[in-house]
């Protein structure tokens, strides 16, 4: 029997309930199972621990909440309407409908209370424990006037995944106290009982990854629920899971079933669940009395919590103007005025630098002038280059204000925390092999969905990693990453061109990769005039020439620089067009798109990756000299040559195209 509590509470999550259920029902589509068994975790954490303001979303001291298995998003709109955010009743019933603010699953953004977008499972568990790291660095860095905690509910499902293993291990070794994540253990899974495939002791995993365990045999238990969140609470130097007991689709007659995960009820089971519920009305969308109280309730306690931090800013910004400018902007999203003039002052001498090391230092020009850029690597920082020097390793015991996160090998964790730490507001950066890339492809996608700033910077981006083989040779990654809707790919041709990526990665504010080689390649000091100005449009023509046009990125534009130079003893007139973004040069205007390729000039593309992209950009008569097969075990420099990355093949290639 549970025990007695406070009718009010108990009616107002049969509210949500049962609006979460309406919600499915109307659109015939949805997930109705979790609302049913996790309202009250949901009511509890707003209700009794969240802090934060419905009328100021983004007021930047809130608590953060997330809904990880993002196909309950139905409870999550009915919490965010009943305490009051700005999500009115008419978006409930447009659930899942074209233009509404109620999509399948949460996007970020695009509904008030959204902290990130969720549904591909394990993401939100992610990008959680990156928010965590976020919060425990900016409170070092500004002291308590950044000082919140990050609440999820999350699910079995999500803990299957693989992406949720990597950052739970992560969470319990950094100890990130300020996490408390309730565990909707339901059993079920969409196609059935969990124990189907998933029957390990979650417990004793969580505790053995450094989490600090609690379970409650009840969901609906509400005096065991808060009592359980009260302590994690109070346990600051653990994450904590909370394992609650609940039964999918509650009080209706589909409850412990997985035919109530993924399936509208139907009419006469929503009834009979409202009924069994003891609710007030069987129509559809109603708000029993004392709903809209819970709202203004909820207003009045976040206005005097967000005016009463809007004054402690005020004092902190006379105590610390400069500080107060700096948390100004990781508010904003913006950046300190002359961010970039470091990365514009970078010099190299003539010679051959490889990308990775000119990357690295452009990222500490960027790092040396936004000191809220924070980030790591899966374990590869003495390979990719992407450290910051000078500025420790995040640790929570023993450097909190540590710039550098070792994620370990941990590349899909890595990508989904870069994605929290960049929600919070650090402009954060995860770096791995360009290979690996596949292991985070999830979380980068979400990046660029999300609207985010993050950067994924990758090396060793061709066969020329060599004698490692074709297991760590991408040929297929560039191209993969450029058909992500909104990520940006970045792939410079030398160090000054690696420079001006970053700036213009950077300054976006969007997601953005950056591709880098392992081997040098030739600084293009002769052509400087033109880099700076012709990267931040994506492709310019960095040679001139008339009779044809050689497309080229990163260490391939080398390659037709020489190309070109042999056209020529030739008699063929070839330009040189660097195209180190190709979605940025696509983006610019028809005409100048065709200032850098006229229509009818012949075009031969050069890249050492799968060259089925490079079609649409301009000429019905081009051609690629590109790899279209896995590569080899050899000297990086002779697998090149054997896959045909050559002068005479380029040479080959423009002379058959242009009939000579």
């Amino acid at each position: 029997m549970r025990p007695a509590v406070a009718s009010t509470d108990e009616l107002m999550i049969n509210a949500l309930r049962c609006l979460s259920m309406d919600m499915v029902q109307a659109a015939n589509s949805g997930h109705p199972g979790l609302p049913l068994g996790a309202a009250p975790m949901a009511y509890t954490l707003y209700s009794k621990f969240m802090r934060f303001d419905p009328a100021r979303p983004d007021w930047f001291n809130r608590d953060r909440f997330i809904l990880s298995p993002g196909h309950g998003s139905s409870l999550l709109y009915s919490v965010l309407h009943q305490f009051g955010f700005d999500l009115p009743l008419d978006e409930l019933k447009q659930f899942r409908q074209l233009g509404s603010r109620t999509p399948g699953h949460p996007e970020v953004g695009l509904t008030a209370g959204v902290e990130c977008t969720t549904g591909p499972l394990g993401q939100g568990f992610a990008n959680g424990i990156g928010m965590a790291i976020a919060e425990r660095w900016l409170n070092h860095r500004f002291g308590d006037i950044v000082n919140h905690k990050i609440y999820a509910i999350v699910s079995d499902g999500d803990l299957m995944e693989g992406v949720a293993v990597e950052a739970a291990s992560l969470a319990g070794h950094l100890g990130l106290g300020n996490l408390i994540y309730l565990y909707d253990s339901n059993d079920i899974s969409l196609d059935g009982p969990c124990n189907k495939a998933y029957t390990e002791n979650v417990g004793a995993k969580f505790r053995a990854m450094g989490w600090h365990v609690i379970e409650v045999a009840d969901g609906n238990d509400l005096l065991t629920l808060n009592h359980a969140v009260e302590t994690a609470r109070n346990e600051t130097s653990k994450p904590s899971l909370v394992i609650v007991k609940t039964i999918i689709g509650f009080a209706s007659p589909l409850a412990g079933s997985s035919k109530s995960h993924g399936a509208p009820l139907g009419s006469d089971n929503v009834a009979a669940t409202k009924q069994a519920l003891g609710y007030p009305s069987l129509e559809p969308f109603f708000v029993p009395e004392g709903f809209e109280g819970v709202a203004a309730e909820a207003r009045k306690k976040g206005a005097a919590l967000s005016a009463e931090w809007d004054e402690r800013f005020a004092a902190f910004q006379s105590e610390n103007p400069e500080l107060a400018a700096e948390l100004a902007c990781v508010i904003t999203g913006g950046l300190p005025a002359g961010w970039s003039d470091q990365l514009r002052a970078l010099k190299w001498d003539d010679g051959k630098v490889a990308t990775r090391d000119a990357g690295q230092a452009a990222l500490n020009a960027v790092a040396n002038s936004v000191p809220w850029v924070v980030g790591g690597t899966a374990d590869l920082g003495s390979s990719t280059k992407a450290v910051i020097k000078n500025s420790g390793d995040f640790s929570i015991e023993d450097q909190p204000n540590g710039r550098n996160v070792w994620f370990g090998v941990r590349e899909h964790a890595m990508g989904a925390i870069v994605n929290g730490m960049c929600l919070s507001g650090l402009r954060s950066f995860g770096s791995t092999f360009l290979v690996f890339s596949d292991y985070m492809r999830g979380s980068i996608r979400l990046a660029s969905l999300s609207h985010l700033s993050s950067l994924f910077i990758f090396s060793h981006d061709s066969v020329f990693v060599g004698e490692d083989g074709p297991t760590h040779q991408p040929v297929e990654h560039i191209e993969s990453l450029r058909i992500i809707p909104g990520l940006q790919v970045f792939r410079p041709a030398d160090a000054l061109e690696t420079a001006a990526c970053y700036e213009t990665a950077v300054g976006s504010g969007r997601a953005s990769a950056l591709v880098l080689t392992r081997q040098g390649v030739p600084v293009l000091n002769a052509f400087s005039d033109r880099i700076g100005s012709g990267v931040a449009r994506g492709g310019y023509v960095l040679a001139d020439g008339d009779d044809v046009a050689l497309i080229a990125s990163g260490s391939e534009v080398g390659l037709a620089l020489d190309a070109r130079a042999a056209l020529a003893e030739q008699g063929i007139s070839a330009r040189v067009v660097s195209v180190p973004c190709r979605e940025v040069f696509v983006a610019q205007d028809e005409e100048y798109r065709s200032s850098v390729l006229p229509t009818g000039v012949p075009q031969v593309v050069v890249e050492a990756g799968v060259t089925s992209g490079w079609l649409g950009l301009g000429a019905s008569n081009r051609s690629a000299v590109g790899i279209n097969r896995f590569g080899e075990s050899a000297p990086g420099d002779t697998v090149y040559a054997h896959l045909g990355m050559t002068i005479d093949h380029v040479v080959d290639s423009v002379k058959a195209l242009v009939g000579r």
